[in-house]
Order: structure tokens, then C-alpha cells, then sequence
């Protein structure tokens, strides 16, 4: 009887483990479970904040930078007197090319908002007009010198301030002591626009031409062309050294230690912050070499440094995923080392290779740091007809807008982040496809 207790207690006891482990692992399997729905919801919401950050980002961009595409213009009736120019006979090209188009451009102006001799109500008038209005009238001219003597309805850009309050950047409710448009000018304009005389157009200066210390003036050409120059710079130079440099490392070097330690430094390379890059071009191309300042020769090679690295790793990758039975089907034909590799593997890396070229110009593209450090942080007016001659490149550009004062500046600002980030997104849409279509599995 003893013996038959004994034994249902121990099955009693070990029902109650097994039940006791049957809890306590699906105590644990809930926990797991609930530890997985957590770890989700946790990289949703990263995901979610990521999201509404970029769209945050691109939506102040594209809301303060769209309004820099159209400049506001004034409508005024110039009257090209040939006295009020200093003209007079048959004027040839360079006697038009300093003539008076200022006076005759003021002149006009009193005339069309009635001021009278009062130097401060002119002041206020003339300061309605970009600087350079009387510019714009030059070039009219020397395109058409016929137009000497008559009367002709231009559309000239307006100043700075103006086209700021208009675009509705200042407000009209400001006391007139802290707006940079006085009611004057308030009432002029009012009465202008009430006449068809105020309008918004493409803002074509922003595209074509240099810097200026007049917002209404300044643009990006320069700074197009340049980064333009930059790029081909970096093309030249990196991609041919760079695929060399891979198919030497994957094909022909020595596996021994001396090779173990490039590879190493390549990667390191890699890594290594822009602007030390900027402090060896300073160092080589401008201190020894004496090259010239500000030129995006020096910066293409200073980012052909930097990029060579990235093209280097990346051709070898290409070059490590074609199959060793295309090298051992070409060699077993008789070709020599150097057709298999010319005929055989390159073609079948290039898409490989093209993708890191691009992404590593790319990345190039962006870089400020070294371009600083090189001196192409200069004031260009006029658009480099060579890679020699003076430029800056649009992250520069960008830097040096954010840094000025004036209103005005915010939005072209914008507006030129918009144009970097359309070509960075236009080159790494290109490196994506191209890969798409010309990349073969084996």
C-alpha cells in the first residue's frame, strides 16, 4: 500500500513539472513574441520618423526655393534719346557699349512715376530697379542698334527688396521703420501693378549668371559650369587609374604581405574624412606644384583623390563576380592573360564598374570641404571658358548664399540645394538602371 502512494505521488509530481514547464515555456514564447511585435513597431515608427523628416526637409526646401525661379520685373516705357545716352552721329559698337543707359533708364523712371527734383523720393525710385536694370538695356541694344531713339516697353528686374515683399516674404503690416520698402514705394508699386507693369517671369539670371552682391543679380552659372568641368576632371582621372590599379590588385599582384597592406590602406582610404583630402591638394597641387587657384582643375583632382579609392573597390567587386570558368574557357582557346581580361572580364564587370564610378562622382559632387581648402570659395563673375580659368562648384555656392544677409539669398539658397539634389538623384537613378539592364547572374 506503501509502495502504491509512493508511486502516485510521484506521478502527481511530475504531472505538476511537466505543467509547470509547459507554463513556463509559453510564458516565454509570449515573451518572445511580444518582444518581436515590439522590436516592429519600433522600426515602423523609425521608419515613419525618417519619412515625415525627409518630407519635412523637402518641403521647406521646395516652399522657400521655388519662388527663386521667377524674378519679379517692372515694365517701364525707356526712352533711348540719343543725347540722354552721349550718342551722337553713327555710333559704332564700343561707343554704344559706354553709353549712358543708366541716366536715360532714370530718366525714364521719373517719368513714368511722376518724381519730381526731390533727391530722397528719387533715391526711393531708382532703388525700385536692380542695379544692373541699366545692363539689361545695354544688351538690348547691342543686339538691335537701330532701337537708339525711340521708345521701347522693356521688362526690367526689380530690386531685391521689392521682389521679396511682392513674393510676400515681407509683410506690409511691419512698421514702415523696419521694412526695407518704404509706403512710398508701396504706392508706386500699388500703382504699377494696377497698370499691368508688374509681373513675374523665369528667373533666367539664376541659371546663367556668376555671383553678385545683389540677390536679384546673383546665379549659378558659374558655379553649373564649374562643378561641370569638376566632374569631367574626376572622370579623366579616376576611372582610368582606378580600374587599372583594380585589375592589377585582382589579376596580376602577388598575394604576400605588401599587397595585404594596399588593400588595407585602399579601405582605409575609403574612409578617410573629405577635408583632409583638401589639405593634400593644398599641399601638392597648390604649394608645389604651383597650379592655379580657384581652378576646377585643382578641385577635380583634389575629388579624383577622394574618389579613387571608392571606383578601386568597386571594380574589384565587379571584377571578383565574374565566374573563373569565362577566364579558364578563354585561356583553354589560347588567349593571353590580357585578352582574357580586355575581352572577356572587363565587358562583363563594366556595369560593376560604371555604377561605382558614378556613385563615387556623386558623392563627389556634394563635397564642400576640400573645394574650400583649394580656394574655390572665390567671388566669380564670369563663366570659366576652361578648367584653368577661376570657378566655384554648387556646394560652395550654396555655402557662400547661406552666409549672406540679405533676405533675398534664403530662397535662392533653396533653390540651389533643389538643383544639387536633382543632379545627385539624376546620377544615382543613372549608376541604379544602368545596372539594371546590363547586369548579368550567373
Amino acid at each position: 500500500m506503501t509502495d502504491i502512494a509512493a508511486d502516485s505521488f510521484s506521478i502527481t509530481s511530475s504531472d505538476a513539472r511537466a505543467r509547470n514547464a509547459r507554463a513556463l515555456d509559453s510564458s516565454r514564447l509570449r515573451a518572445r513574441y511580444g518582444a518581436e511585435k515590439r522590436f516592429r513597431v519600433y522600426g515602423a515608427a523609425a521608419i515613419v520618423f525618417g519619412l515625415v523628416f525627409l518630407a519635412w526637409l523637402f518641403g521647406s526646401l521646395v516652399i522657400q526655393g521655388t519662388g527663386a525661379f521667377r524674378q519679379t520685373q517692372i515694365r517701364v516705357a525707356v526712352e533711348l534719346d540719343a543725347g540722354e545716352l552721349g550718342l551722337s552721329g553713327t555710333p559704332d559698337r564700343e561707343a554704344l557699349e559706354k553709353a549712358e543707359y543708366q541716366a536715360a533708364l532714370r530718366a525714364s523712371l521719373r517719368k513714368t512715376l511722376g518724381v519730381g527734383s526731390d533727391r530722397g523720393e528719387r533715391r526711393d525710385a531708382y532703388a525700385l530697379l536692380s542695379n544692373g536694370a541699366d545692363l539689361e538695356i545695354r544688351s538690348r541694344v547691342l543686339a538691335d542698334p537701330s532701337l537708339v531713339g525711340k521708345t521701347i516697353n522693356l521688362w526690367l528686374t526689380a530690386g531685391a527688396d521689392v521682389d521679396t515683399m511682392l513674393k510676400g516674404n515681407i509683410s506690409r503690416d511691419v512698421p514702415e521703420n523696419k521694412r526695407r520698402v518704404n509706403n512710398r514705394q508701396i504706392a508706386w508699386l500699388d500703382k504699377l501693378a494696377a497698370d499691368g507693369r508688374v509681373g513675374r517671369h523665369f528667373n533666367a539670371n539664376l541659371f546663367t549668371k556668376g555671383a553678385s552682391s545683389d540677390a536679384e543679380l546673383a546665379g549659378m552659372g558659374v558655379a553649373i559650369v564649374g562643378s561641370l568641368y569638376m566632374m569631367v576632371v574626376v572622370l579623366l582621372v579616376a576611372l582610368p587609374i582606378g580600374v587599372a590599379a583594380a585589375v592589377y590588385l585582382e589579376e596580376f599582384a602577388p598575394r604576400n604581405r605588401w599587397t595585404d597592406v594596399i588593400e588595407v590602406n585602399i579601405n582605409n582610404l575609403a574612409a578617410v574624412p573629405s577635408i583632409v583630402f583638401g589639405l593634400l591638394g593644398l599641399a601638392i597641387f597648390l604649394n608645389v606644384f604651383g597650379m592655379p587657384r580657384s581652378a576646377p582643375v585643382v578641385g577635380g583632382l583634389v575629388l579624383a583623390l577622394m574618389t579613387l579609392p571608392v571606383v578601386i573597390i568597386a571594380t574589384r567587386a565587379a571584377i571578383k563576380a565574374v565566374p573563373p570558368s569565362i577566364r579558364e574557357a578563354a585561356l583553354g582557346v589560347g588567349a593571353s592573360r590580357m585578352q582574357v581580361i580586355t575581352h572577356h572580364v572587363l565587358p562583363l564587370a563594366m556595369p560593376g564598374i560604371l555604377t561605382g564610378t558614378i556613385i563615387g562622382m556623386a558623392r563627389a559632387l556634394g563635397e564642400t570641404a576640400p573645394l574650400l581648402l583649394v580656394g574655390m570659395v572665390a567671388f566669380v563673375v564670369s563663366q570659366p571658358a576652361t578648367p584653368f580659368d577661376p570657378a566655384t562648384a554648387l556646394p560652395v555656392q550654396i555655402y557662400m548664399w547661406a552666409g549672406a544677409s540679405e533676405r533675398a539669398f534664403v530662397e535662392r539658397t533653396s533653390a540651389a540645394i533643389l538643383i544639387l539634389l536633382a543632379f545627385l538623384i539624376t546620377m544615382n537613378a543613372t549608376a541604379v538602371i544602368l545596372r539594371r539592364k546590363f547586369e548579368r547572374r550567373w
